[in-house]
């Protein structure tokens, strides 16, 4: 992605401060599968006790209600996957919930107010039936086949931008370095490789992040998932992304 979100709103569809207000579509986990250890990186499918073999659902929760937009994520990001100077897998956008044309509840103007910094994290929405992947001509969008995340095959990709142009989310781009579209996919071929977590949710030193199996009911994210309303991006596009979001409510909502 470009360090400037130019072409299309990642939250286009909704209204500004959509996801204060819960309206983007509630979600809660569904535990089935082996159990496998959160943090086990990319180990890959597993064999459970009935001898069929169980893929993890990798999934990644953002709670909006710690993120102070320091950029730590999006710096461990590059680095850990060596992108070219103005681009990223993943950005901030800060949104408001004050309403243009209204008094600031804080400070009471009407305009060009600063007191509230709320932010919304913008990356690959890792969904389960993904477009990118069913319209990319020659396999190198994909479904990684152990882990289940939605990934990028370099020697593949023929640079058509067919995926770019798919994703509802506007968030792949082409990398200038390699010539190859790219996603975020959990730092699958370099911290998960590693039996790490990605390098997002390692740097977050507000634990505004966190990351795990969810078909795995003991993990982290599957625990919080169960006590944590969570919302999904325009969910009635029917792509299942694996990107969950606990959202600021406004009082009274």
């Amino acid at each position: 992605m470009s360090l400037q979100i130019d072409r299309r709103k990642f939250l286009a569809g909704t209204t500004a401060g959509s996801l204060f207000v819960l309206t983007l579509g509630g979600c809660k986990p569904e535990d089935k599968g082996s159990p496998q250890a959160a943090k086990s990186g990319a180990s890959g499918a597993k064999t459970g006790s009935g001898g069929t073999t169980a893929r993890p659902h990798y999934a990644m929760v953002f709670d909006q209600n710690k993120c102070i937009g320091c950029g730590l994520c999006k710096t461990a990001c590059n680095e850990a996957n060596d992108l070219p100077k103005g681009r990223s897998r993943l950005l901030l956008e800060r949104q408001s919930t004050h309403v243009p044309g209204t008094p600031c509840p804080q400070c009471g103007k009407l305009e060009g107010c600063d007191c509230e910094r709320i932010y919304v994290r913008v990356s690959c929405q890792q969904c389960q039936d993904a477009p990118c992947a069913r319209v990319c001509p020659t396999g190198a969008a994909h479904v990684d086949s152990k882990t289940g995340i939605v990934t990028m095959d370099p020697d593949r990709c023929v640079g058509c931008k067919y995926c770019i142009a798919a994703c509802p989310y506007n968030v792949r781009f082409i990398n200038e370095k390699t010539k190859t579209a790219e996603n975020c996919d959990f730092c699958l071929k370099t911290k998960l490789a590693n039996g790490e977590e990605p390098a997002c949710v390692q740097a977050c030193r507000h634990g505004a992040l966190y990351f795990g199996d969810l078909n795995d009911p003991q993990s982290i994210i599957s625990r919080l998932l169960r006590v944590k309303d969570t919302v999904r991006i325009r969910p009635h596009l029917g792509t299942e992304p694996s990107l969950r979001y606990i959202p600021v409510t406004k009082e009274g909502v």
